[in-house]
């Protein structure tokens, strides 16, 4: 009796230690151009699209909180923290805006930008996905690369622009901005087209000591 009970602790534990020890969706960080040999390529198409298929911005990372996503990336982003009023409204604080290398007050002066753009993603794949999955990626803090508080002038001036058609005026956030992209795209399995990865593979040669992180989304 005793020795069987061992044996159903012992095979618990195994059992246990594998869970523990092989996430489904384990963080990866490879160099640039690893992680851009593994962005798959397709075709592109804006059939379909309106900037309302992807509801943003919800009640963010911490529904409690009072603040939406927007509030929220600004939040986690702020140099110089803001101060916190009713209806999350964000008073003084500062922010750096790397695109162009400037730091920006208040909070008004800046938009959230989603790296790949919306209408970029449902050009590439997320026209297939539920309503639920779009909002998921229209809010996703599970990366930072994901949403970054920039001037609304470089956000707009981007609008829905891939690497092959718009990079950030500042030239040393290239290697930065093309980790983040690529990152973006390879987190939630979005492909790419051919002057995109072109434009890509040739940031690489600029940039050979950027790594890339990213974590599938569930």
């Amino acid at each position: 009796m005793v020795i069987s009970v061992l044996r159903a602790v012992a095979a618990a534990l195994v059992v246990l230690s594998t869970t523990v020890s092989s996430p489904a969706h384990a963080a990866e960080t490879v160099p640039l151009p690893e992680a851009v040999d593994r962005l798959l390529l397709g075709t592109e198409s804006r059939d379909g699209y309106t900037r309302e298929s992807f509801r943003h911005w919800n009640a963010g990372a911490n529904p409690t909180d009072g603040c939406h996503t927007r509030a929220e990336v600004l939040l986690h982003e702020a140099v110089e923290p803001p101060t916190v009023g009713a209806g999350c409204r964000l008073d003084g604080g500062s922010w750096y805006s790397y695109y162009d290398g400037v730091t920006v007050t208040p909070a008004s002066g800046l938009d959230i930008d989603h790296m790949v753009p919306l209408a970029e993603a449902w050009d590439s794949g997320a026209s297939a996905w539920t309503a639920q999955r779009r909002e998921a990626y229209a809010n996703d803090q599970g990366q930072e690369a994901s949403l970054v508080a920039v001037t609304a002038r470089s956000n707009r001036s981007k609008a829905d622009q891939d690497p092959a058609q718009w990079l950030p005026p500042a030239a040393d956030a290239h290697c930065r901005y093309a980790a983040e992209w690529v990152a973006t795209k390879l987190r939630w399995s979005l492909t790419v087209d051919e002057a995109e990865l072109t434009a890509l593979r040739a940031l690489t040669g600029d940039c050979p000591l950027q790594n890339v992180e990213y974590e599938p989304a569930v």
